[in-house]
């Protein structure tokens, strides 16, 4: 998680706006159970006499330490344009009372509305409110919106999901997601323990401290719900998509993790309109790969219409705009990525067409069906350790190597040489028919650009708990040797691939370690033919229309002043000890410690995670991850330790979490959680 702004010569730093604006500190928001929520304001200095319209951003990741530098490059902007814009730290984060259960809870949202309803009661306030947020603050946009209170007028949610079993860090394909499941509820393990600050609560700090300190870690109920059920269903607005009748402006990026719930949006949205980048898990005027455009002229094009009433064109813009990228190399980190914008009017797109691929036993991608034979898919533990991280925030190494380092622990298929080159948007799928020789099974697809020189650059992928066949709800155990078939969702994408390039699918039936292994080493039996298809979605350009788009230059506000204590540092390391034949990802991620001149906070994070696996032991699979992490100031000073791991066995799952906490260099909490948790199929 990283929360600093980077500098770069293609922003624009604005220091004078259309309005002067002022900066209210420390806003408390009281709740209807004598709760408090705490806010920071900026708005219009004149807003007393002109009323204004509100922008909520509500997240759990601290506006008065670990995001006021990115806050400051964004709601200054905002006010100086005529918005009070807001920023509150949920129930049990910050400064708010209280502590933090679990995400995206009823209470959250409850919440929420009460903060409209203040909102609705202040003499700077017109009562009309959007809502912007990227990931928490994205997912609860949607989740709030789907409330339908009747101030919230429109939301931009970027980096977000319609689907909290489908798409966010805990399952994937019905497959626990081992990258990522303890490495989430270990960063809000950590993250949810952080004390308030004495100087603006007072002396409750340190029992509310301590209180937070206690919490449940949330990897416990997350792993209960190993299916798609009622857990997960809530907060997914999925279920009911017509709950959400406000315009939704939703915003991702190639590299993230949440691209293809922006097709699902605009798909199911009346009221939607899309943007797609390059990009990390980052706002756009800030975020990498280049380019970056002028995101924030964008949202005030958007609230301009949808909360002043102001005609900004944005109801003409097209239903998307979309990046395709050029086809480059494989590195793990772009500083660029080029390519050219596209426009389609429509979600599914006229533009885009399906083109089928089919296997044969040779090792071939071809474009007509091959006679029924049979390709064997073994289980090779390892394979996955160059796969890259799961939802890249824009860090050194985040993004996968050359694919030749894996491709050879899976079966591949490689079209020839492509004679005219082809763009591809949106979601690729696989459709197999095949038998396992194991009850419980996954499988995990892959698709490479392949250059002429031999380099293979992942560009989609996806996988399948082939024990959720028929639904995600209620597994089935397989019959080993019963045909069956499956359809595989791969990562949406906007990519070209030249002429001259082929497509490499690979499969296996184990991806380590974004998905947690089967109990036992799988053989899967995939049969060619007809039904066994790889389908891919080319769009035919319109060079006219997609030349029609521009973005302005990016611009902020001017970023609140640090003095930075420790740099930035990260390594990944893959780890490979040939005499026990174990493999160990290490990826660590220091992400410095800042001290801000605003109110004198300093604040640091360290994060390690290892991940292990040996050769053919499917049980040996070991994820651990530890944080540490520091907020205080020259007389208050205080430190958090976590050290998480989880194992399995063929029944079971082992989780165990241990929190210390320091004040002024001593230890006043040591606590340590064990759980062991059924396996359902995974």
């Amino acid at each position: 998680m990283v929360f600093n702004i980077a500098d770069s010569d293609h922003r624009t730093t604005k220091t004078e706006f259309p309005r002067e604006i002022k900066k209210l500190d420390h806003v408390w928001i009281p709740l209807s159970d004598g709760s408090r929520l705490a806010a920071t304001i900026w708005l219009p200095v004149d807003a007393e006499t002109h009323p204004v319209p509100a922008i909520l951003e509500y997240l759990p990741y601290r506006k008065d330490d670990f995001t006021a530098i990115r806050d400051s490059a964004r709601h200054p902007y905002f006010a100086g344009h005529g918005y009070a814009s807001i920023r509150v730290d949920i129930r049990g984060t910050g400064n708010s009372d209280g502590y933090l259960p679990d995400e995206y809870l009823k209470q959250e949202h409850d919440d929420a509305l009460e903060v409209f309803d203040w909102i609705g009661q202040q003499s700077w306030a017109t009562g009309d409110v959007g809502m912007i947020g990227k990931s928490w603050g994205g997912f609860n946009g949607l989740q709030i919106a789907a409330r339908q209170h009747p101030a919230l007028k429109a939301i931009i949610s970027l980096c977000s999901t319609d689907d909290r079993y489908a798409d966010d860090v805990h399952y994937r394909g019905g497959n626990i997601l081992a990258s990522d499941m303890l490495w989430w509820a270990s960063t809000m393990f950590a993250y949810s323990a952080r004390p308030q600050d004495p100087e603006v609560v007072g002396d409750s700090w340190k029992d509310n401290w301590l209180e937070r300190l206690n919490t449940t870690p949330y990897v416990h109920e997350w792993m209960r719900h190993q299916t798609r059920d009622d857990y997960w269903k809530h907060g997914s607005i999925n279920e009911d998509y017509s709950k959400v009748d406000i315009p939704v402006f939703t915003v991702s990026g190639w590299q993230d993790g949440y691209t293809d719930r922006v097709f699902r949006l605009l798909e199911n949205l009346p009221y939607s309109k899309g943007l797609i980048g390059p990009w990390a898990h980052e706002f756009p005027e800030v975020a990498i790969p280049e380019p970056t455009i002028g995101f924030l002229q964008e949202c005030l094009r958007w609230w301009d219409q949808w909360l002043k009433g102001i005609d900004t064109g944005v109801k003409d813009d097209p239903k998307l705009i979309s990046w395709i990228q050029n086809s480059e190399l494989p590195q793990v980190t772009y500083d660029e990525r080029p390519g050219k914008w596209v426009v389609d009017e429509s979600w599914p797109s006229a533009q885009v067409a399906r083109s089928h691929y089919w296997l044969n036993a040779e090792g071939k991608l071809q474009q007509n069906p091959s006679d029924e034979q049979t390709v064997v898919v073994p289980s090779v533990q390892e394979h996955g350790m160059y796969a890259g991280v799961y939802c890249p925030f824009g860090e050194p190494g985040d993004l996968p190597a050359d694919q030749r380092l894996e491709n050879g622990k899976t079966v591949v298929f490689t079209t020839d040489p492509l004679e005219e080159g082809v763009d591809l948007l949106g979601e690729p799928t696989f459709h197999m028919k095949f038998t396992s020789d194991q009850p419980n099974a996954l499988v995990a697809v892959k698709l490479c650009d392949k250059a002429p020189t031999g380099e293979l650059t992942l560009i989609s992928w996806g996988m399948l708990n082939l024990n959720h066949l028929q639904s995600h709800e209620h597994p089935e155990a397989l019959e080993p040797g019963k045909v069956y078939e499956a359809t595989v969702k791969l990562d949406a994408l906007g990519q070209n691939i030249p002429a001259g390039h082929s497509l490499e699918l690979s499969l296996a039936p184990t991806y380590w370690p974004q998905a947690w292994p089967s109990p036992e080493p799988v053989t899967l039996h995939v049969l060619t033919g007809e039904e066994t298809t790889l389908a891919l979605p080319i769009r035919t350009p319109r060079p006219e229309a997609d030349a029609s788009i521009s973005f302005e230059n990016p611009e902020t506000a001017q970023v609140i002043d640090k003095e930075i204590l420790r740099a930035e540092q990260r390594t990944r390391n893959v780890v490979h000890d040939t005499v026990t034949d174990t493999w160990q990802l290490q990826d660590y991620s220091d992400e410095g410690e800042r001290r801000l001149l605003m109110n004198g906070i300093r604040h640091g994070s360290k994060n390690k995670n290892t991940f292990t696996i040996k050769s053919g032991d499917p049980l040996s699979a070991n994820v651990r991850c530890e944080w540490e992490l520091t907020v205080g100031r020259e007389d208050w000073d205080t430190k958090l330790l976590t050290d998480s791991t989880m194992s399995s066995d063929a029944t079971s799952f082992y989780l165990t979490n241990t929190m210390i906490a320091l004040l002024n260099g001593e230890e006043i909490f040591r606590k340590t959680w064990e759980e062991t948790i059924p396996r359902n199929y995974q």
